[in-house]
């Protein structure tokens, strides 16, 4: 996992390897002060000797200077290539997603992901600067100064030993039990994520529905989780550092009484050598500090590091075939004894043992109350989720022989949530191609009757949407949707319910265009509205994950009850609700 995540430091290389040089040529200087502060005082101070003071003094400055140099550039480049890690991690992460299919997005979830690109990768980031910095420093300085320590006084020296094996024992009890509290703690941020992008997603909805409160509620709840978890996880951490300022004046003490002795008594040891070991004592206890504070922040990069390895290396269910066709020949659709479910440990299917043919350049109608499979139904034609079983064929092929970029392009799908992105209306259009021209933008945009209120706005083509277009009305950013999915010149046009809100003059316009201009394409129309689809050439009838039935309007008027029920609610005094088949004592269709 770590060797994965060290891979993308890359250009960064040549920082991260010299950072722990220059931390070290820092140590060096100011283990050697020490040194010849002892010097300083036996020879110079005591002796009263000027020439030995000046001179010792003048090696101490060069020291310190050098010192200095080394702890800036270990600064900077440590900087320099913790940053860059963080940077190449949330490429790679977000490169990755990119490939990833419905399917995998469906594990991870959304917010999760977004966690990962943020929180986790800044907490590895942290934890990546204090190993280069710290993490070379501390145990240098330990070794350093241990034998250095042992040179002077190995008795005096043996109190810090046993001080470091006390120390680190606490820190390895203390990391075992830190982790499974970080993991936990990440997880609740997983939670509060979601909680706040559904809110601010669906903010109309809860301001008409007047849920501040319960939303106000909710994410109180939400945080207080984080608090607890925080808060169990940082009481265990939070130990660290009293217990280590216990041993560190311990060891003071202890250095003071048996020093004292050792010069007064004993005669074994000089005051310069005390001021060099209280000196050594400090660097070593205080490198032990530094010490615990890397592996805090290790012990919470580590459940950090988890999350995003899981990212890395996730592969997506959709993938090429070895030798993958780039061409689609034409618009049919075959499905094969199709089963998918999204989970595929349920005891019923989502699709079941679904057999349909459609010709090249066919109307399709698509009926069904909610939970019929609809959707997943058309999902399957540009693998946005790939079948359990069966197969589904395009232009004569499996979908899963060709090029998944290629089967996507000619596949153009204009899902149930419309999603706008921040930009103009003409950078939104050109989503289905890039290459556009102004031309083909504006056809493109005539033929989902979107035009007759985008030269209504002051900029035209170049009005700016806001993100998610909550600066248009639903109906407009269906019909935008629609002209973007056309702008592509697809063999397939799917749209999943793509008209709801739009009135039934302008859908019956759209659906006119689509006769007359795009009459080579085949469309799939998923509607709830019979009128949006009774002039296809067949229409299917969805019910519970299988085709009830399939034939034109006239056929299916004379033959289907649940078609016949519709029919006549939506053109009779029904409320024009498909899923009100079941309230009326229709066929259950959920």
């Amino acid at each position: 996992m770590v060797k994965r995540i060290l891979q993308e430091i890359k250009e960064y290389k040549l920082a991260a390897i010299m950072t722990p040089v220059f931390m070290v040529l820092e140590v060096a200087m100011e283990m050697l002060i020490p040194l010849l502060i002892a010097d300083l005082v036996d020879k110079g101070v005591e002796q009263g000797n000027l020439t030995e003071i000046y001179s010792i003094g003048g090696q101490m400055l060069i020291c310190a200077l050098i010192g200095l140099f080394g702890g800036i550039m270990g600064a900077i480049l440590g900087s320099k290539a913790s940053a860059g890690l963080a940077k190449n991690l949330r490429k790679k992460m977000f490169e990755n997603i990119q490939t990833f299919s419905f399917e995998n997005i469906d594990k991870f979830s959304t917010a999760g992901l977004v966690t990962r690109l943020t929180t986790d990768v800044t907490n590895v980031q942290n934890a990546f600067i204090m190993v280069l910095r710290m993490g070379f420093r501390a145990p240098v300085t330990v070794a350093v100064a241990m034998i250095l320590s042992f040179k002077i006084n190995v008795r005096l020296a043996s109190v810090y030993l046993v001080a470091m094996i006390v120390l680190l024992t606490v820190m390895g009890f203390v990391m075992a039990k830190a982790r499974p509290l970080f993991d936990t703690l990440f997880k609740k941020y997983d939670a509060l994520n979601a909680s706040v992008q559904e809110n601010i997603t669906g903010m109309r909805v809860v301001k008409a529905y007047v849920r501040e409160q319960f939303e106000k509620k909710k994410f109180t709840d939400g945080s207080h989780g984080i608090y607890k978890a925080a808060t169990s996880a940082e009481k265990m951490v939070a130990f660290t550092m009293p217990f280590m300022n216990v041993v560190v004046y311990t060891c003071i003490i202890l250095i003071s009484w048996f020093g004292a002795k050792f010069i007064v008594l004993d005669g074994t040891l000089t005051t310069g050598e005390l001021l060099s070991l209280f000196s050594y004592c400090m660097n070593i206890l205080f490198s032990l500090m530094f010490f615990a504070m890397i592996f805090i922040m290790i012990t919470m990069s580590i459940a950090s590091m988890q999350r995003i390895y899981e990212v890395l290396e996730e592969k997506s269910t959709i993938t090429n075939p070895e030798n993958p066709v780039y061409e689609v020949k034409d618009g049919s659709i075959k499905f094969k004894d199709v089963v998918f479910g999204y989970n595929k440990t349920a005891d019923r299917p989502v699709l079941d043992h679904v057999n349909l043919e459609i010709k090249s350049g066919e109307t399709i109608g698509v009926l069904g109350g909610t939970g019929s499979a609809k959707s997943t139904l058309v999902s399957m034609i540009s693998r946005l989720y790939d079948v359990n079983e069966g197969e589904v064929i395009v232009g004569g092929r499996n979908v899963k022989d060709y090029d998944v970029e290629t089967i996507r392009n000619e596949v153009s799908v204009v899902l149930q949530n419309n999603v706008l992105f921040s930009g103009t209306i003409a950078e939104n259009l050109r989503w289905g191609d890039k290459n556009a021209t102004d031309e083909e933008v504006k056809h493109a945009a005539k033929l989902a009757c979107a035009d007759e209120f985008i030269e209504k706005f002051p900029d035209g083509y170049n009005t700016h949407i806001e993100q998610g277009g909550t600066n248009v009305s639903g109906g407009q950013r269906q019909r935008l949707c629609i002209a973007r999915a056309l702008l592509k010149k697809p063999k397939i046009l799917i749209l999943d319910d793509s008209t709801s809100a739009v009135d039934t003059a302008t859908d019956a316009k759209i659906r006119k265009a689509f006769r007359e201009e795009i009459p080579n394409t085949t469309k799939l129309i998923i509607a709830q509205r019979i009128n949006s689809v009774m002039d296809a050439d067949r229409i299917i009838v969805m019910d519970d994950g299988k085709i009830d039935d399939f034939g034109s309007h006239d056929e299916l008027l004379a033959r289907n009850q649940i078609y016949r029920e519709i029919f006549e609610q939506q053109t009779g005094a029904g409320s024009g609700d498909f899923d009100k088949v079941d309230e009326e004592g229709g066929k259950d269709n959920a």
